[in-house]
């Protein structure tokens, strides 16, 4: 395994480009292949790409927003002790590394966006804490958690096709939680990962050599001091940016919202409403407005890969659409399939697929059509198959930079940074969700 890691970690840092110019390779290579196998002329190619390029601009807001207004509220004073106390917990660098992975995996099964941002804001407070800890392997590992996130309370698939009216509804109806996220597939999966992630990547660090380690004071942001202290403000604007009462309302408003919407939705946990609860509570508890943009401005500079890159991959996504790529390779593989190995085939292309199409909604459009037509020639278990795509999608997040960019954006580190240990992440993460789909 030291071999391995070492391996992987010296490529990744020789070969592997910043994660902008990963884009624009992907962009080329899925052009040529668009050309060389499909129908599509080089016009229509670049036609694709440039009419999907702005596909994914609400999402890319939605990520900008998970990413600054989760660094808003970690930043206030309460998320933050509460942050400080747990990192207490890890007092060596392999408990700092197993805490950031259950951390981590636990707050993506609540939100995937809540937990890439808690996640790498956790690792920070855990650096500071263990300092001798490999900054590199700790963010790898808080990045790891977003493996389960598809098994959880935000999973696009199984809840896209419980809710009726979704757009296959005519082809497999819909399909209740309790046979997907809910189901002995799903539950020994989600329940191995919780188990082994945390340590396979306490080994992980045990497996690195050191030689590309950094200098972990280098990358941390500095510890502001928090002080309770309220400014006493001369002129009308100052008294206004200084008020109390101004973010007590809004907050109070906001949290009003909250409740109504919970109420009469349900536990619908989605990113926007996950932004609109961070957005509040960062308001009420820096307590002045004053204290609120202050900490914005730190929080913008975060998003910048994410607003820049995303409409990049949308463009891939449009290429990968319009020419047929997609629908190609998930024929491929249905074509070879039985009854039993469809699930495990599916997995497997939906994980081929996720590295050009990286968004699990988006995912299921293009392939949920295919797989769940093989499914019901087949007589194949169909609730297992959707949760096949949605596993596939996340186990190949780990290769793919799309995913990491809040994380990394907050941690300060590059793509190639991490990405040698979450290559060694994805080969383990193969195992369990494999053995769930065989065997359960």
């Amino acid at each position: 395994m030291k071999t391995l890691t070492s391996f992987f970690d010296r490529i990744v840092q020789r070969y592997l480009p910043d994660a902008f110019l990963f884009a624009i390779i992907l962009t080329f290579f899925v052009y040529l292949v668009g050309v060389l196998f499909t129908d599509s002329g080089p016009v229509q190619m670049v036609d694709y790409w440039g009419s999907g390029f702005w596909d994914l601009l609400s999402f890319t807001m939605q990520m900008s927003l998970i990413v600054v207004t989760g660094y808003i509220l970690a930043n206030t004073p309460v998320i933050k002790n509460i942050l400080v106390k747990l990192s207490t917990l890890a007092k060596t660098p392999a408990q700092a590394v197993m805490l950031v992975t259950f951390v981590a995996s636990i707050a993506c099964l609540i939100n995937y966006g809540f937990g890439l941002v808690i996640g790498a804001l956790f690792s920070i407070h855990v650096a500071r804490r263990v300092p001798t800890v490999d900054y590199r392997v700790l963010i790898a590992s808080a990045y790891s958690g977003f493996l389960v996130w598809h098994g959880g309370l935000s999973a696009s698939i199984p809840l896209t096709i419980a809710t009726p009216g979704h757009f296959l509804e005519e082809t497999m109806g819909t399909i209740p939680v309790i046979e997907t996220l809910l189901s002995p597939f799903n539950i020994f999966t989600v329940i191995a990962f919780l188990i082994t992630l945390p340590l396979f990547n306490r080994y992980l660090l045990k497996s690195t050599n050191n030689v590309n380690k950094i200098d972990n004071t280098s990358f941390l942001p500095p510890e502001k001091e928090e002080t309770n202290e309220i400014i006493q403000a001369g002129t009308p604007a100052e008294k206004l940016e200084n008020s109390q009462l101004v973010s007590l309302l809004i907050g109070i408003m906001g949290l009003v919202f909250t409740f109504y919407y919970f109420a009469t939705s349900g536990f619908d946990l989605n990113i926007n409403i996950v932004n609109f609860i961070f957005l509040f509570l960062g308001i009420l508890f820096h307590r002045t407005p004053k204290r609120f943009l202050d900490t914005i401005s730190d929080g913008v500079k975060n998003a910048g890969p994410i607003i820049i890159q995303f409409p990049f991959y949308a463009g891939i996504m449009g290429m990968m659409v319009g020419s047929g790529l997609s629908e190609q390779m998930s024929i491929f593989f249905v074509n070879i399939a039985t009854d039993y190995t469809l699930p495990f085939l599916t997995f497997i292309s939906a994980g081929l697929v996720n590295i050009f199409v990286p968004s699990g909604g988006g995912q299921w459009a293009i392939q949920g059509p295919i797989m769940i037509d093989a499914a019901l020639k087949l007589n194949a278990d169909v609730a297992k198959t959707a949760m096949a795509v949605a596993w596939g999608d996340a186990w190949t997040n780990m290769i793919q930079p799309f995913w990491a960019l809040p994380a990394l954006a907050i941690a300060g580190l590059k793509v190639r940074d991490i990405m040698g240990f979450c290559v060694m992440i994805l080969f383990f993460s193969f195992i369990p969700i494999t053995i769930g789909l065989l065997i359960f």
